[in-house]
């Protein structure tokens, strides 16, 4: 990175601090509105007309193409230039927030979810790599407080979601979004010491494929990854919902609950990385998967609200604790030159396969209830425990 060195790695302070910071709030603003729609889901399911499983199809449609652009968007920023993807990935996603601002019927919310999905999926991987060539000694924490600034912004949609529906609409929590994707984007333009470029790139699907899973420990990795994304997708789609209907809470405290989803990712994140950093990243991994298994069996049948929540808080703050590490250790097997796309390889086939969460809850909740399909996530978690502890 041009007129950036190791001992520049300010994670705060200085060039490298900036960006980070910037960069990070847009991706706080991507994920404030991309979060918002699950507290909001009961009063967009009534407003539009459709059902639960047509609501889940729309969560794991943001996924989807979240999970489908993350390898041809860390190729882009490879072979083009960071701030070029995270620039228009900026405007593709505001243009997804804007159509939900004034939609009226399913087909085009479905539009704009993919929309909104596809310009997340640009940002982030973009984002991601750009973090990787701004810090190295730092990375495991630079990672972590990425991380923890971008879930402010599903904390935020909480209290957001309660302000919309009190205003009397869903569509007002998105217009602050559109507004401030525009400032960041600009921001971005000015601050980001990168120039624009516009060139052919070659992709190369079959030859990356070969050699980012060629490693055993990439293999059996990208399972456990998986395993852990559908369980977080799956109850980040559906807590609000499951809280209101089977436990009988109102809005407000529904929306509390998921609030404390990203209060836990927001303290477990930056602690994980930095412990990845001075002890080592598999450990803590496992840690975390375990604490996440615990907190989701209290959230079920836990007697009482208080527990309910600490549960809540516990499943968030292990599974959240995952990320920072894994994907750390991850940016240690992959060259320098081919970074951004071979992670967005990886991230491809486990957020791809982890976007069908929400459709998976929406399904079994429709014949049994969302108490089944939770508890069924817990069997994936143990797998990944299983999985990390003896491949990685």
């Amino acid at each position: 990175m041009d007129g950036v060195t190791r001992h520049d790695e300010r994670l705060v302070t200085g060039y490298t601090g900036r960006i980070l910071l910037t960069v990070s709030i847009g991706y706080l603003v991507i994920q404030f509105g991309r979060n918002i729609l699950s507290p909001l889901l009961p009063d967009i399911m009534e407003g539009l007309s459709i059902s639960s499983v047509e609501a889940g199809l729309a969560l794991s449609v943001i996924g989807f193409t979240y999970a489908f652009s993350q390898f041809p968007g860390g190729r882009l920023s490879d072979q083009l230039s960071r701030k070029t993807i995270i620039v228009l990935a900026t405007l593709v996603a505001t243009a997804g927030y804007f159509v939900l601002i004034i939609v009226q019927s399913y087909p085009p919310f479905l539009l704009a979810a993919a929309v909104i999905g596809l310009g997340a999926g640009l940002y982030w991987i973009s984002l991601r790599a750009l973090m990787a060539d701004l810090f190295i000694a730092r990375r495991g924490q630079a990672f972590g407080l990425q991380d923890a600034l971008g879930f402010t912004g599903p904390l935020l949609a909480a209290g957001g979601a309660v302000v919309a529906v009190a205003l009397g609409s869903w569509r007002l929590g998105f217009p602050p979004v559109v507004v401030a994707l525009l400032l960041i984007g600009f921001l971005t333009h000015r601050w980001l010491r990168e120039p624009y470029v516009v060139e052919t790139v070659e992709f190369n699907f079959v030859a990356t494929g070969r050699r980012v899973f060629a490693d055993v420990r990439i293999r059996w990795l990208v399972i456990a990854y998986t395993a852990v994304v559908f369980s977080m997708q799956a109850v980040l789609g559906f807590l609000p919902v499951y809280l209101q209907v089977e436990r009988g809470y109102s809005t407000a405290l529904s929306s509390l609950g998921f609030a404390l989803l990203f209060i836990g990712a927001m303290v477990s994140m930056p602690l994980s990385g930095s412990l990845g950093d001075r002890i080592d990243y598999t450990p803590v991994a496992i840690g975390g998967v375990t604490v996440a298994i615990v907190g989701l069996m209290l959230t079920l049948f836990a007697p009482g609200t208080l527990l309910v929540m600490v549960g809540v808080f516990g499943f968030a703050a292990g599974s959240f604790a995952f990320p920072p590490v894994i994907q750390a250790y991850l940016m240690t097997l992959f060259p320098d030159g081919s970074m951004g796309g071979d992670y967005g390889a990886f991230k491809t086939v486990y957020a791809g396969v982890g976007s069908l969460g929400p459709t998976y809850v929406g399904i079994v909740a429709a014949g049994f209830s969302y108490t089944v399909a939770f508890a069924g996530l817990g069997l994936l978690l143990v797998g990944a425990i299983v999985l990390l502890a003896r491949y990685v």
